[in-house]
C-alpha cells in the first residue's frame, strides 16, 4: 500500500473533511486545499445527517471519495463509517474495495459502532452498545472475507451473506482501523483493528489499545490516528461565537452522541452550551499560531501516528494560508527537535 512518508519525529499532520458541515463540491476543493497547503492525509466523516442543521449538509461519502481520488494524490480515510445498521457490512466492502482500487491503495476503512443520529433511519432498533459491538466485529469479519476476492457466504448472529464476491479489489486488503471511546470499544479495537482511531489527545485510549493488542495484523505495530477541531478567525471572540453556533454537539457530555436521533434533538440539548464554555475549553480558537500547534502537538505527544485537524468557522482558505505559513512549518520544525512524535 503507497503511503505519503511520515514527518521527521514520526507523526504526520493530515486534514479532517467534515461532511457534516460542507457540501460534495466544497470537500473536493478543501482536499486541493489541503495538499497544496502541506497536509499529508486526508480524513473524511460518514454521515447521513449532520449533527445540527446548523452545519446543513451530509453528502454521500463514497461519492466524494471517488472525486478525492481525481483530485487529490493524498491517503484517504473514513473516520469513520458504521457498518452494521444503515448499510450491510458486505455493501460497505463493495464501497471500500472500489474506493482502495481507486485510489491505488491510499485508503483506510475507519470503522465504529456508529450513533442513532445516522444509523436509525431505516426503522431498525437501536441496540444498546454491547450489543453494537458485537455486530461491529462480525461486520469486521465479514469485510475481511470479502476483500480477498473470494465468494463468501456467512450465515451470523446479525448477518446474513449468500454468494457474495467482489471482483475489483486492491492488491492488498483494505486495513480496517477501528474506532474506540470506553474500555469494551477500545479492547475490541486492540483485538480486530489493523489501526486505532480516536477523537482529541487521549493519551490513555492509545496504550490501552496497545495492552489490548495494538492490531499489528500486517507487520510492525499498528497506527493510531486521531482528530482534532479547530477554529481559525483573525478575531477570538468570532471563533468562539463561531463553535458555539455550529458546533456545540462536541460539548455534550456521556452518551448522548450516540443515542440521540436526530439534529433537532441535538439542537435541543446543546441549549445547555454557552460561549464561556467554548472559550473555557483547550479548542484552539482564533489566529495565535502557538494555540494551534499546541491542539495538534497534544495528540502526537499522546502516541498518536497521525493526527487530523478539521476547520470550523467559514475562512476555510484563511485556514489553510495559516496553516501552510504559520502552524505546519512549527509543527516540522517541533517533530525534527525531538519533541514530539
Amino acid at each position: 500500500m503507497t503511503e505519503t512518508p511520515a514527518a521527521p519525529g514520526g507523526t504526520e499532520y493530515g486534514y479532517f473533511l467534515a461532511c457534516e458541515d460542507h457540501g460534495p463540491r466544497a470537500l473536493v476543493e478543501q482536499a486541493r486545499m489541503a495538499q497544496d497547503a502541506g497536509f499529508t492525509a486526508l480524513w473524511i466523516s460518514d454521515h447521513y445527517h449532520p449533527w445540527t442543521d446548523a452545519q446543513g449538509h451530509s453528502p454521500f461519502v463514497w461519492s466524494v471519495i471517488g472525486a478525492l481520488s481525481e483530485a487529490v494524490s493524498l491517503p484517504v480515510q473514513t473516520a469513520v463509517t458504521c457498518p452494521t445498521t444503515r448499510l450491510h457490512p458486505a455493501v460497505v466492502a463493495q464501497a471500500a474495495a472500489t474506493s482502495a482500487v481507486q485510489l491505488d491503495g491510499r485508503f483506510r476503512l475507519g470503522v465504529g459502532s456508529g450513533e442513532a443520529l445516522n444509523e436509525h433511519i431505516t426503522g431498525e432498533r437501536w441496540p444498546p452498545a454491547p450489543v453494537r459491538l458485537e455486530m461491529l466485529e462480525e461486520a469486521v469479519d465479514i469485510m475481511r472475507q470479502l476483500f480477498t476476492g473470494r465468494q463468501v457466504t456467512h450465515y451470523g448472529r446479525y448477518y446474513t451473506v449468500e454468494n457474495a464476491r467482489l471482483y475489483d479489489v486492491p492488491e492488498e486488503p483494505v486495513p480496517i482501523d477501528v474506532s474506540g471511546f470506553g474500555p469494551a470499544a477500545i479492547a475490541l479495537a486492540g483485538r480486530i483493528g489493523d489501526g486505532f482511531v480516536s477523537m482529541g489527545p487521549q493519551g490513555e485510549a492509545v496504550q490501552e489499545f496497545r495492552r489490548s493488542g495494538g492490531g499489528g495484523r500486517q507487520g510492525g505495530q499498528a497506527p493510531a490516528f486521531t482528530g482534532v477541531k479547530v477554529c481559525y478567525d483573525r478575531s477570538r471572540a468570532a471563533a468562539v461565537r463561531a463553535v458555539h453556533q455550529r458546533w456545540p454537539n462536541m460539548f455534550l457530555p456521556g452518551e448522548l452522541a450516540q443515542v440521540l436521533p436526530t439534529p433537532r434533538h441535538f439542537e435541543q440539548a446543546a441549549e445547555l452550551v454557552t460561549e464561556e464554555q467554548v472559550a473555557g475549553s483547550p479548542l484552539a480558537c482564533g489566529s495565535d499560531p502557538q494555540a494551534h500547534v499546541d491542539a495538534l502537538a497534544a495528540g502526537s505527544d499522546a502516541g498518536f501516528d497521525r493526527v487530523y485537524v478539521s476547520q470550523i468557522g467559514h475562512d476555510v482558505r484563511g485556514f489553510f494560508d495559516f496553516y501552510r505559513t504559520e502552524v505546519l512549518p512549527r509543527l516540522r520544525e517541533r517533530d525534527a527537535d525531538g519533541k514530539g512524535g
